[in-house]
């Protein structure tokens, strides 16, 4: 099994709880080193395309796939990939954890100078990662995130999705005090520095609330960049629901209180 690069986690997760050094992220990053971070779950018809389109991308890279116990053919797509491309890790936790367990497990081995957060499907396009690194690497941001919301072309469906987007995104910015307009976006990208400083306790889709309150706790410079959005519906795999929404504001509600207390 070793020789295929796939490492088996252990099913435990509780965050990385990394570091305590205050953040010192002023500096321009010249020729860098990205870990793109790509939490997978069942995505047997996208995952391979999508690594390959990462692949692509003319950048220093590590990509560490993190499969979350997926019960159809992702787990081989991922071992054969990983024989091919030398950039690729993979990591696989025996049960499915979420969203957050997945990218929690992930940036605990992160090792670049920039982090990447990547879905497994098509949605996004990494050939914006030059849009999205931008702000970061010429010293100006220590976080961007990519808003589907500001511009860019996108698939028009699904207006409840949008609706309940804007309406978490809100609740939000009342909470940070920020002025994001895609708070839920999966482009998220920062500084390796700022994952020593996360502490970062959803397992699911509650990871965007609990990540964007707490880089706004810690003061970083929070960009926001224009990106295209593919969106997929259901019947293509898509998985968020009404559901994560509720558990998404539980987090929105709680998340800067709980980071405050574990920081003391």
């Amino acid at each position: 099994m070793a020789s295929t690069r796939i490492v088996i986690e252990a099913v435990r997760h509780a965050g990385p709880g990394l570091g305590s050094n205050r953040l010192t992220m002023s500096r321009v990053i010249d020729d860098p080193l990205l870990s793109i971070v790509i939490p997978v779950y069942n995505e047997e018809r996208f995952v391979e395309a999508l690594i390959r389109r990462v692949a692509q991308q003319p950048w220093r890279m590590e990509i560490l796939a993190v499969d979350d116990g997926s019960d159809d053919d992702t787990p081989s797509r991922l071992e054969a990939l990983s024989k091919e491309l030398d950039q690729l890790v993979v990591y696989r936790h025996q049960r499915n954890l979420g969203k957050g367990a997945a990218v929690c497990t992930a940036l605990e081995k992160v090792q670049g100078d920039v982090v990447i957060i990547q879905d497994a499907d098509l949605e996004y396009d990494p050939r914006e990662y030059d849009v999205l690194l931008g702000p970061i690497l010429d010293g100006r941001a220590d976080v961007v995130f990519g808003s589907r919301f500001l511009g860019g072309p996108h698939r028009v469906h699904n207006f409840h999705h949008y609706v309940a987007n804007r309406m978490l995104t809100t609740m939000s910015n009342l909470l940070t005090n920020l002025n994001l307009t895609d708070m839920e976006t999966c482009y998220k990208v920062f500084r390796r520095e700022v994952v020593e400083e996360l502490r970062l306790k959803s397992n699911g889709f509650g990871f965007d609330p609990e990540f964007t309150a707490q880089v706004a706790e810690l003061g970083c410079r929070i960009y926001e960049v224009p990106i295209s959005y593919s969106g997929r519906d259901y019947s293509e795999g898509k998985k968020i629901g009404w559901k994560d929404a509720f558990v998404s504001l539980g987090v929105i509600l709680t998340a800067q209180r709980r980071y405050r207390k574990t920081r003391r």
